[in-house]
């Protein structure tokens, strides 16, 4: 995910993890531990890249371990745009904008097959 300070990314990540029968209450903001990861119907790992400075650190956090986990559950990367030549080949950008205080756009743009066919999928509908 991408957008700038409280645009609902991680809002967002509530409803994800919400809608794996994760008690929204526990999901919060990992900006300074970097991963959460909560239990649910798939496990979610919810990070936030914010504090790091470069695609280095990223490799420091072991985060290629994590990305490997979205074979076997729900990896959800806020800042994402700090790591993309991280990111597999298949994933879902879900890109924020603020339009004003109360309203958001959000873009979906899949990347491989799978995120590609949900995305037309969606705008189908």
């Amino acid at each position: 995910m991408t957008g700038e300070l409280g645009c609902g990314k991680t809002l967002f990540t509530k409803g994800i993890c919400s809608g794996l029968g994760i008690n929204a209450g526990y999901v919060n903001s990992p900006t300074f531990v970097l991963v959460n990861e909560y239990s649910g119907k798939l496990p979610v790992f919810h990070i936030d890249l914010y504090r790091l400075d470069d695609i280095t650190e990223g490799f420091e956090i072991g985060i290629l371990d994590y990305l490997v986990k979205a074979e076997t559950g729900v990896v959800v990367v806020e800042w994402a745009e700090k790591i993309l030549p991280l990111l597999p080949s298949n994933y879902l950008h879900v890109q924020f904008s603020v339009l004003s205080l109360r309203k958001r756009r959000i873009l979906l743009e899949g990347f491989g097959e799978t995120f590609s066919s949900l995305v037309r999928e969606l705008g189908k509908k």
